[in-house]
């Protein structure tokens, strides 16, 4: 099957969720920094990301945890 391959921005998107962030604000600073992108703008993009086979078969390590922290915060409210 010929799948479509990410974009280079939901690469690296995908990348920067695989790293560690030492404190508050660390992350949201990478987002805007390295990504040039708002950090409401990046989440958006990352739960659509989530919901992305290509993202899937791209990094399903990263994409399942997400899908699983995305699942346990919607079971919660």
């Amino acid at each position: 099957m010929d799948q479509e391959q990410l974009g280079r921005r939901e690469q690296d998107i995908l990348a920067l969720e695989r790293r560690g962030f030492p404190g508050p604000g660390a992350k949201e600073r990478a987002i805007r920094e390295e990504l040039g992108l708002a950090p409401i703008r990046y989440y958006q993009l990352l739960n659509a990301l989530l919901d992305d086979e290509r993202a899937l078969a791209h990094d399903p390590i990263t994409v399942n945890r997400l899908r699983r922290v995305r699942d346990s915060h919607r079971t919660e409210r």
